[in-house]
């Protein structure tokens, strides 16, 4: 009797996963893909649960992508367990594409459309306060950037969350110091990001947002702490992780890569520590 082989999410083989679907669709959001994929990889390895590994059961726990533009690291993950197969990727945003630049809810495993941001995490809350009114054991997890958080809908979320004492909700704010016009603190200051959070109601960490230690060990912490509060994990990252030329490069946001760029970066992430 053949053994499954279980995914391992392993993050070099995610990267290359996103620059694959970046060169043959000619799309943009790659720095803010890359400095998810440690998240990624530890929640879907780790933590989210899928009763077999069905993206549609409905005892699932739920990844809520805030942050849509960041969707190929999430399309990455689902590849890795054989929920999207290999020609949606060979054909990524070609004509006829099931999949987009942006998460879209008709897609299984995608829970929400999160192009508008500020939105996905009052979704993520909603799906939390159902799950509690319930009575289910069901996680719910909204990964957001640190410049979506300048948006009001996500602070009268985090209000309604702590009220409603959601213990099951966790917010993974993803802290690479970038938006899509410049430096988050030259566009809007948000100051201590954990602080915030503490301050709205949530038990909050700061770790390395790429070290997946880390990632794993804060995330258990929060659940094992017993508080009914809800949670919130500040993952400090670079943008563009894993590819030099586009580490804290923010014109990588909206650029595409072409054939000497798309090999260079190929070379960073092999030769890249996992």
């Amino acid at each position: 009797m053949q053994t499954a082989i279980l995914p391992n999410f392993d993050v070099k083989a995610l990267r290359r996963t996103v620059l694959d679907m970046a060169y043959a669709g000619s799309t943009v959001h790659i720095g803010c893909a890359f400095s998810i994929i440690e998240l990624m990889a530890v929640l879907y390895r780790n933590h989210l649960r899928y009763p077999g590994n069905d993206p549609l059961a409905s005892e699932r726990d739920y990844m809520v992508l805030s942050k849509g533009h960041g969707v190929m690291a999430q399309y990455a993950c689902m590849r890795e367990l054989s929920w999207l197969k290999d020609e949606a990727f060979n054909g990524y945003f070609a004509d006829g594409s099931d999949l987009k630049g942006l998460s879209d809810s008709r897609i299984a495993g995608l829970e929400v459309t999160s192009g508008s941001l500020g939105h996905g995490f009052s979704v993520g809350v909603g799906m939390a306060l159902s799950a509690q009114l319930r009575g289910t054991d069901q996680k719910t997890y909204v990964l957001v950037g640190d410049g979506e958080i300048n948006e009001g809908p996500i602070w009268e979320g985090a209000l309604f969350a702590a009220h409603h004492k959601l213990k099951q909700f966790m917010v993974i704010v993803d802290e690479n110091g970038f938006q899509a016009m410049g430096k988050t603190q030259d566009v809007l200051n948000l100051g201590n990001i954990q602080s915030k959070f503490e301050n709205f109601g949530f038990e909050a960490i700061t770790i390395d947002g790429h070290d997946e230690l880390a990632i794993d060990s804060a995330i258990n912490r929060l659940w094992a702490s017993g508080s009914s509060a809800p949670k919130a994990l500040i993952a400090k990252t670079v943008k563009g992780k894993g590819v030099p030329f586009m580490e804290n490069n923010n014109i990588w946001h909206y650029t595409r890569l072409d054939s000497e760029t798309y090999a260079q970066a190929l070379a960073a992430v092999a030769g890249g520590a996992t």
